[in-house]
């Protein structure tokens, strides 16, 4: 039997990127002003259903709009704003060529391609980036490691990932899977809610 998990997810505060819909993937594009509170508000969040949360080990993407949510929502239960480690593997799903397109000029340009993700939105692989499948297996060894309570701050792809991961919901419904910004996603032994 597995060692028991409970895993206190943030996804980053909003960028302009995502309020305009562009693909954002590995770049590196800053969190606006409603992402700076959706990033307090999910640190006061967590204070409250983890109120050891500055007991804990934190593991973050090293994208700057990762870890400028993680210092704010540190900052938000009174901790020590620095103090978590980088995780490369948190890194978000790459869009490669398509980064920094919105899907309507991707549908217009690309109408077959868009087509195929759609058909298939797991397994699709953009020019030079990354399938959800391919996303998931990189982010295995951060899922398999789970034990006890940990937070992790990253990206919609890594959270819908772990779903699939630690919660095995189906790779057709995850990929499509609503991951919000200012709350928490706790994964707990094969379960997940939202806070």
């Amino acid at each position: 039997m597995p060692d028991p998990y409970r895993l206190f997810f943030i996804r980053h505060g909003e960028t302009d990127w995502n309020a305009e819909g562009r693909l954002q993937g590995q770049q590196d594009i800053p969190i606006n002003e409603r992402g700076r509170f959706q990033a307090a508000e999910a640190g006061r969040k967590l204070g409250l259903i983890a109120p050891h949360a500055g007991d804990l080990p934190w593991r973050v993407s090293p994208l700057g709009r990762t870890r400028d949510t993680a210092e704010r929502a540190r900052r938000a239960l009174g901790l020590d704003p620095s103090a978590y480690e980088l995780d490369p593997i948190l890194k978000e799903i790459s869009f490669g060529d398509w980064e920094g397109r919105t899907w309507k000029e991707i549908r217009k340009a690309l109408p077959e391609a868009a087509a195929s993700r759609i058909a298939n939105k797991w397994a699709y692989q953009p020019p030079a980036g990354e399938s959800y499948a391919m996303l998931a297996e990189r982010v295995r060894p951060f899922a398999d490691s789970l034990v006890g309570d940990s937070v992790a701050v990253a990206h919609g792809g890594v959270a819908r990932a772990l779903l699939y991961l630690l919660c095995g919901v189906p790779a057709e419904r995850v990929a499509s899977a609503e991951i919000w910004q200012g709350r928490v996603l706790l994964f707990e032994n094969g379960r997940y809610s939202w806070t």
